[in-house]
């Protein structure tokens, strides 16, 4: 596998929480103290709410650590500019400590305790109550309290993220939804993955001066899905180019149910395999010669057929899963793709025909790789605890294949540890044989010779644009016909 494509201090770079707090200490290290972080960070968020809204109510509601003292900062900077401000602090204010304790003493305005009551009638709510790295469920009081801006229908401004949103998991702890959510520095994992994607509201990343050189040590091993992370490995056409050069893709076709398999032949196709082949049960050559006219039909009529097209290596990417049925004749025909080493896609029943047995898919991976399970499928191979980025991860290092773990928040994973969160996927996505076509989109991407990671991560991506190109409506047919708009939109 490659290495990363893009720096660590591209936008696309998604922070944890022990990572932020480490870039928080090497710029503090570096020359900008946290004193002036936590003026730059509530100093974003006030202006972010000036560019929003004009002058009103506002409640600010603080917690007892760092985020609020960005609370405290933003109640003095909002104060100044003539806004009517009241401050809840959960907590004895001179408990405070630190940085926070600094910006609070030079806040002008009251301060009253946290309590539903304290809401009032505030037309806007600055949530600065807990930050990313809180790891257990809200307290009733924060919770009634945040309730009651609900209630209302007040819009909120989280700082960083919702108080109660996990900044690594993307898991809620009694968080409620915010209207905007000013992050700094980087977007965390928590943004991007569900259900904190949807409690966030819009993101706004501030600056907030941390060096570049800092992001640079950090060791950043994941991502937001975007052109940027693989537009350069991308597939294009030489002038000299014919259909041999650009690959050709074979997948295994099921009975009775070939849609599936029909629908990813033609997504691979349009993904650019200069051929694309399926060899399939001699009982269904009829339906699929019948429906395909570009992909070229092999029947497989005896034990030795595919084997024999096996055999032929100028076959340089290899697809089984969609509608083959979780049969020992699957898992013997997923194995002898594997067993040729080239790149193979496992789908659907190619990937549950190893329910239970994670050991013996690893040791039958001997080349590239892609796994592209929902949750169900991926539960039934690898039953591993932890996020979405976790799970995928552990996954990946078993069995060493690029795991593509689909769901409105895909998350594409790596052997070496490296994550991509995939946030363009509408939801009218959800609907049959929208998977098969992804699986299409990565085989003729590796047809093509591209890296197996990539090749997912540019998949997931080019899927989630197609169906968003289509809109309401959508059939999973519909969108290897809208992948040529999405290329133009990559080359252009």
């Amino acid at each position: 596998m490659t290495a990363a494509v893009v720096a660590a201090t591209d936008t696309t770079a998604l922070l944890r929480v022990a990572q932020m707090a480490e870039a928080d200490r090497l710029s503090a290290v570096a020359g900008t103290p946290g004193i002036a972080l936590m003026h730059n960070a509530g100093s974003a968020v006030a202006r972010e709410i000036e560019r929003r809204w004009s002058p009103r109510r506002v409640c600010v509601l603080c917690g007892p650590g760092n985020n609020g003292g960005d609370g405290f900062v933003v109640a003095t900077l909002l104060s100044a500019a003539g806004w009517p401000v009241r401050v809840a602090l959960l907590g004895a204010r001179d408990r405070l400590k630190g940085d926070a304790a600094h910006h609070a003493a030079l806040c002008p305005c009251g301060v009253e305790p946290l309590r539903p009551e304290a809401i009032g009638d505030a037309d806007l709510v600055v949530d600065a109550i807990f930050g990313s790295g809180l790891s257990r469920a809200l307290d009733p009081n924060v919770i009634q309290t945040l309730g009651r801006a609900t209630a209302q229908a007040l819009p909120v401004v989280a700082i960083d993220v919702p108080s109660g949103l996990e900044g690594d998991s993307g898991r809620s702890l009694g968080a409620v939804a915010a209207a905007c959510t000013v992050t700094f520095t980087r977007k965390k994992p928590g943004h991007v993955l569900l259900p904190g994607r949807d409690l966030c509201g819009d993101v706004v990343v501030a600056d907030i001066g941390t060096p570049a050189a800092v992001l640079d040590d950090l060791g950043i091993d994941t991502w937001e899905n975007a052109p940027a992370l693989w537009r350069d490995a991308m597939p294009r056409p030489l002038a000299a180019a014919n259909k041999y050069t650009r690959g050709h893709a074979l997948l295994c076709g099921g009975y009775p149910m070939t849609g599936a398999a029909r629908m990813a032949a033609r997504a691979a196709a349009r993904a650019g395999a200069g051929l694309t082949s399926i060899a399939v049960p001699a009982i269904a050559l009829p339906v699929y010669a019948a429906a395909l006219t570009s992909i070229m039909v092999h029947p497989v009529a005896r034990p030795g057929d595919l084997a024999r097209l096996l055999a032929d290596d100028r076959y340089n990417a290899l697809l089984i899963g969609p509608g083959a049925g979780v049969t020992e004749a699957t898992r013997r025909q997923a194995l002898a793709l594997l067993a040729t080493r080239r790149a193979v896609v496992l789908d659907a029943d190619a990937i549950s025909v190893f329910a239970g047995d994670s050991g013996s898919l690893g040791r039958a991976i001997e080349g590239p790789c892609v796994l592209t399970p929902h949750e169900g499928e991926f539960a039934r191979v690898f039953p591993v605890d932890g996020d979405k980025p976790a799970r995928a991860r552990a996954a990946a290092r078993t069995v060493g294949a690029v795991i593509v773990l689909k769901g409105a928040d895909t998350v594409i994973a790596g052997p070496d540890g490296r994550v991509i969160i995939n946030t363009n996927a509408p939801a009218s996505l959800a609907t049959a044989g929208s998977g098969d076509v992804l699986g299409g989109f990565i085989l003729g991407l590796l047809a093509q010779g591209m890296d197996a990671y990539l090749a997912a991560a540019a998949g997931v991506w080019m899927h989630g644009a197609a169906g968003a190109a289509f809109g309401p409506g959508l059939l999973a047919e519909d969108l290897p016909d809208l992948l040529p708009g999405v290329l133009r939109q990559l080359d252009g």
